[in-house]
């Protein structure tokens, strides 16, 4: 069976739908505000990538993998929609535009461009994977440990909202695993997408 991303839905009108799709470590919920304040006369549709928040869980993680999943959420819609991708949603949406232009209106990008980083985020999973579940009751009891890798309290904040605590339970809502094996393709950029070039307007930001 196909699946599906878990999406998150504002608004309605006849403006053409918003796609967003968000990056590394995100989810949906990240965009709830500005989801609510851009559906002023169009549905806006958030999206958790596979592997992070309610979405299936998957070995692979490369762009392309991303962008077909961002396609099946479009086909279902039933006609083309705007799509803002963010980060590793922006590295999507823009495999996404050139291997399915059909699908899209336009395309925004942020925070991101059609390149391979020199950069990992292998330290980050490695912190949330020295975490001590069984330890942790609530989000705070984390913090000490992601500290002693990543100093930034407003990073350890955003990466604390992929944890969970239900039912005395601790768990993370993303697949640690699988994101540390996809790093490299993540970190990279597709070089066997088609040749055809999407010519709808595009803004990058």
């Amino acid at each position: 069976m196909t699946e599906i991303l878990n999406t998150v839905s504002n608004g309605g009108g006849t403006g053409t739908p918003l796609l967003i799709a968000h990056g590394l470590f995100g989810t949906a919920r990240n965009w709830g505000v500005l989801a609510k304040r851009l559906a002023d006369g169009r549905q806006v549709i958030a999206v958790d990538m596979r592997n992070h928040g309610g979405s299936f869980r998957a070995a692979s993680n490369t762009y392309s993998d991303m962008a077909g999943d961002l396609a099946r959420v479009i086909e279902s819609s039933g006609g083309k929609v705007d799509v803002l991708g963010h980060s590793m949603g922006g590295k999507a949406a823009m495999t996404l535009a050139l291997s399915r232009p059909e699908l899209l209106a336009g395309l925004i990008v942020a925070d991101i461009a059609p390149v391979a980083h020199s950069h990992s985020h292998l330290n980050y999973i490695e912190a949330m994977q020295a975490v001590d579940l069984a330890r942790v009751t609530r989000r705070s009891d984390a913090d000490p440990t992601l500290a002693e890798a990543i100093p930034e309290p407003m990073l350890r904040s955003f990466l604390l909202q992929n944890l969970v605590v239900e039912e005395g339970r601790a768990s993370w809502r993303i697949n640690l695993a699988a994101l540390a094996a996809n790093m490299a393709p993540l970190l990279d950029f597709p070089a066997d997408l088609p040749e055809a070039a999407f010519d709808g307007p595009a803004f990058f930001l």
